[in-house]
């Protein structure tokens, strides 16, 4: 017969789930997203001014927007990869 658990093994449990319901807020966060495009551009513009490339301010648009778009891609790729895993199951 398995031993009850302890309420000190509950607590670690409920704390951990917090933190990980926490981790999983931010990974889908729009402010996220915002910060890594954001910092995406601002790579790119030094990048893109640094080799003397025509227009870096707007040319540094690109990777930025790429980025944005797929991470608007994923939730429907995950849906429908999510759909297909489990028809096969």
């Amino acid at each position: 017969m398995p031993a009850e658990p302890s309420s000190d093994t509950i607590t670690r449990i409920l704390e951990r789930n917090a933190r990980v319901e926490a981790d999983k807020a931010w990974e889908t966060s729009k402010t996220r997203r915002a910060i890594i495009a954001f910092s995406t551009y601002l790579c790119a513009v030094l990048f893109l001014h640094l080799i003397n490339a025509p227009n870096p301010f707007l040319n540094a648009v690109v990777p930025s927007g790429a980025y944005l778009l797929s991470t608007l891609a994923l939730p429907f790729a995950k849906q429908r990869w999510l759909q297909a895993r489990k028809t096969k199951a």
